[in-house]
C-alpha cells in the first residue's frame, strides 16, 4: 500500500511536478524534507536520487538538468543545508541551466528565535534565481488554493528562464503523518510563455555594408542547426568564426585555439585583426587573451545573441537580440551577401603559422600535463561526453582538438567546487559514456562528488596530478609571492587510490608516457564498474613547459 505525506503543499506540488514533467528529484536526506522525500518516492511517475551532501547534490542536479535539457528538482532539509546549494545555483544561474530549488523549511513564525536548523531561507538565492517563492502553511486560509497557483508560476518560470527558481516551503509537525490515498486536484492549465523575436531590415542592412565580420562563439551545447548556419557563413570566407572547446562546433574552416594565434598581438596587431562588427553567441568564454583583444579593439557594432543574457563583455555591446542564434541566422541567411573576405585570409594565414609552430613544439616535448591533453586528444573515443573541470584544466583543453565528443565545463561562475558531482549527475542521466577529466585539487575539493549509489559503471575519471594546483605557477603575479606554495598552490603528496576503492572504483595510476598511452587504450572499455585513471605529472616542471609553449609560438 501506499503511504503519501498528508502535507497537502507537498500532495500539490508532487501533482504538479508530474504535470508539468518533472520526473527527476535530488533528495538529500533531512527531517524537516522528510514529507517532500516520502512523497516523491511513493509517487510511480518521478525517479528519485539520494545525494548525501547537500552541496554536492546542487551540481548533481545542474549535471542532470544539462544532460537532460529541462528541469531537474533538487529538495533538502532546513537550515544551513538550504545555505549548502548556493554554489550550484549561481552556477546554475549564469549557465541558464534549470534547476527547481525546493527547500523544507520550519513553521515562519519560527524564524529568528533561536530554533534549531532555522535561518532566513525565504529568498535565500534571489540575487541568483529567477523567481523565489514561499508556499503557505496548510493551516492559512486559503492555503490550497495560494499553493497551487504559486508553483505553478514556479515551474513555468523555471521553464521559461531555463535557470534556478527556489520554493521555499514551511512545514509544522507532525512531518511524518501519512495517507494512502490522494485527492483529486483540479486540471493544469499551462501557459509557458515563449519570447518573441521581431526580425528588422537594419540587421542585414549593417551587416552587408560591414568589412570585418567577427562570429565569437562561447560556451554552449552542441547544435547541428547552428553548425550549419555557421559552415554557410565560412563556405566562401565571408566571416571568422572563433570557438573554443566547449563552443562545441567542429567545421574546419572554423578558428579554434583562439589563444594560441592571438597570445602575443602588439597594440598594432589589434588594429590589424579587429572586427567592425562582432557577433558574439553563447556565453562566458575561457580566453583572457580574446577579452583583452577585443576590448582593446572597439569594434563599431557588437550584436549579442541570446534568449536570456545580453553583458557588455567587451564593453562595445550595441544590439541585444534576444533569440537563439539558429533562428536569428535562420532569418539572416535570407538577405546577407556571402562574398569573400579579406578579412578570413588575414587569420586563414596567421592560423597556419600558429598551427605549425604548434605542431613542431608537440614533437619535443617531454610528459607532462601538456603531453597528457596532447595524448587524450589523440585517443579519445569517439561521441564519449566530456566534462572538463575548471582552472588549468579547461585551458589545456583549449589548445587541442576534440572534433568528436561533446564538452562541458561549469564555466558560468568557473569554480572548482563542483565539477566531479556535475559530471556525476550528467552520467546518471546519458546512455553515452561520460568521461571527466579533472585536475587533483578540483577532485579532492568535490570528494563527496563520488558519494552517489547513482553511478553508471561506464562512467570513467581521468585525475592529472601535478601536485597542487599549477594554474597559480601558470598565471602571472602568484610565483612573485612568498606565499605561493602553502597558501596559493596548495602544495601537497596525495593521491586518489584510497578513494577509488572507498567509493568502488577501479583504479590505476601512470607517470610517464608509454604507460598512459597502453592504458588508455583500454580504459574505455566496458567493465563491471566505473574507473579512475591518475597522471601523475607532480615531479615535473608543468608550467614551466606550458610558458615555454607560448614563447615558441612567437
Amino acid at each position: 500500500m501506499k503511504q503519501f505525506s498528508a502535507k497537502r503543499s507537498v500532495q500539490i506540488l508532487g501533482y504538479l511536478l508530474k504535470e508539468y514533467g518533472i520526473f527527476d528529484v535530488v533528495i538529500s536526506p533531512g527531517s524537516r524534507n522528510a514529507p517532500l522525500a516520502i512523497h516523491f518516492s511513493e509517487m510511480d511517475e518521478l525517479n528519485c536520487f539520494s545525494i548525501v551532501d547537500e552541496r554536492s547534490a546542487g551540481f548533481v542536479a545542474l549535471g542532470m538538468a544539462q544532460s537532460l535539457r529541462k528541469p531537474v528538482a533538487v529538495t533538502c532539509t532546513s537550515g544551513s543545508a538550504a545555505a549548502n546549494y548556493y554554489p550550484a545555483v549561481t552556477e546554475a544561474f549564469f549557465q541558464n541551466t534549470p534547476i527547481l530549488i525546493l527547500t523544507a523549511d520550519r513553521p515562519t513564525d519560527y524564524v529568528d528565535l533561536f530554533d534549531g536548523q532555522t535561518i532566513r531561507q525565504k529568498d535565500l538565492y534571489h540575487q541568483h534565481s529567477y523567481g523565489d517563492f514561499q508556499l503557505l502553511e496548510d493551516e492559512k486560509e486559503n492555503a490550497d488554493e495560494e499553493n497551487f497557483s504559486i508553483i505553478k508560476k514556479a515551474i513555468e518560470t523555471c521553464f521559461e528562464r531555463q535557470g534556478p527558481v527556489h520554493i521555499n516551503i514551511p512545514l509544522g509537525e507532525p512531518l511524518y503523518e501519512l495517507v494512502s490515498e490522494l485527492p483529486k486536484l483540479p486540471p493544469v492549465e499551462k501557459t509557458i510563455r515563449k519570447p518573441q523575436f521581431e526580425f528588422t531590415p537594419n540587421f542585414p542592412a549593417d551587416w552587408n555594408t560591414a568589412k570585418r565580420i567577427m562570429i565569437l562563439v562561447g560556451t554552449r551545447d552542441h547544435s547541428e542547426e547552428l553548425e550549419m548556419q555557421l559552415s554557410q557563413l565560412v563556405k566562401n570566407h565571408s566571416v571568422v568564426v572563433l570557438k573554443e572547446a566547449n563552443s562545441n562546433l567542429r567545421q574546419e574552416k572554423f578558428f579554434g585555439h583562439i589563444d594560441r594565434y592571438i597570445f602575443n598581438f602588439t597594440d598594432e596587431d589589434y588594429k590589424t585583426y579587429a572586427p567592425d562588427l562582432l557577433i558574439t553567441i553563447g556565453q562566458n568564454v575561457v580566453s583572457k587573451k580574446v577579452k583583452q583583444f577585443l576590448r582593446n579593439a572597439k569594434p563599431e557594432n557588437h550584436w549579442h545573441i541570446d534568449e536570456f543574457w545580453h553583458p557588455d563583455t567587451f564593453f562595445s555591446l550595441s544590439e541585444k537580440i534576444k533569440t537563439t542564434p539558429e533562428k536569428f541566422f535562420a532569418k539572416m541567411l535570407n538577405f546577407i551577401k556571402l562574398e569573400p573576405s579579406a578579412y578570413y585570409n588575414l587569420w586563414d594565414v596567421l592560423r597556419d603559422k600558429k598551427d605549425a609552430k604548434h605542431a613542431e613544439y608537440c614533437l619535443t616535448r617531454p610528459f607532462s600535463d601538456f603531453k597528457f591533453f596532447e595524448i587524450l586528444a589523440a585517443k579519445l573515443p569517439k561521441n564519449i561526453n566530456l566534462h572538463i573541470s575548471n582552472s588549468s584544466a579547461i585551458r589545456y583543453a583549449q589548445l587541442f582538438d576534440f572534433p568528436n565528443n561533446n564538452i562541458y565545463c561549469n564555466r558560468g561562475t568557473s569554480g572548482i567546487d563542483g565539477s566531479t558531482s556535475t559530471a556525476m549527475g550528467y552520467a546518471m542521466k546519458s546512455p553515452v559514456q561520460t568521461l571527466l577529466v579533472t585536475g587533483e585539487i578540483s577532485f579532492f575539493y568535490d570528494i563527496n562528488g563520488l558519494w552517489n549509489n547513482y553511478i553508471p559503471p561506464y562512467t570513467r575519471i581521468i585525475i592529472f596530478n601535478n601536485g597542487g594546483g599549477d594554474i597559480f605557477k601558470i598565471i602571472p603575479g602568484p610565483s612573485s609571492t612568498n606565499a605561493l606554495d602553502e597558501f596559493i598552490m596548495t602544495t601537497h603528496h596525495k593521491n586518489a587510490e584510497h578513494l577509488a576503492k572507498h567509493f568502488g572504483f577501479g583504479y590505476t595510476k601512470v607517470d610517464e608516457e608509454e604507460t598512459l598511452i597502453r592504458v588508455l587504450n583500454n580504459f574505455f572499455k566496458a567493465d563491471e564498474k566505473p574507473k579512475i585513471l591518475e597522471v601523475d605529472t607532480s615531479e615535473i616542471e608543468n608550467a614551466e613547459i606550458l610558458k615555454e609553449y607560448f614563447k615558441f609560438l612567437k
